[in-house]
């Protein structure tokens, strides 16, 4: 298993490179968890037509199972609200899980750990995110 974690450093990046690693790595029948701020009810609301809501103190956990629609609604998203952060998604964490790689990716995803076993997998990473070795800190833990 390698882990990388990547910290984005350029705050005018468009949200492609998230996109394109989320499509690659989460697929239906996935594991999920989506957190949000308390006062975010609308992502709440949102989120919950994919899963069972958990208040978790400040947060709210949304956790469930991997549809076609969860996917086709975090690629599609560009959120405008982007004052205090370049947003990537609408929510402050998606977390992903299947028996090959974790995903967590938080801060609205401007921060992503990914963790990987497969060499073709890796290479993918690694080749989608060469192109924006300026715009990120990368580290392989």
């Amino acid at each position: 298993m390698k882990r990388f974690a990547v910290q984005m450093i350029d705050n005018s990046i468009s949200s492609g490179w998230w996109k394109t690693i989320m499509e690659h790595f989460t697929n239906v029948g996935d594991t999920f968890e989506i957190r949000c701020w308390k006062e975010e009810v609308s992502e709440i609301t949102r989120a919950s037509l994919y899963g069972a809501a958990i208040d978790d103190k400040n947060e709210v956990s949304i956790m469930g199972i991997v549809t076609k629609e969860l996917i086709e609604e975090l690629l599609a998203d560009n959120p405008a609200d982007k004052e205090i952060y370049n947003k990537m998604t609408r929510y402050f964490t998606v977390n992903i899980k299947n028996d090959l790689y974790d995903i967590w990716s938080g801060h609205y995803g401007t921060e992503m750990y990914i963790e990987m076993a497969s060499v073709k997998d890796i290479e993918f990473f690694e080749q989608v995110m060469d192109q924006y070795s300026e715009m990120f800190s990368i580290a392989m833990l």
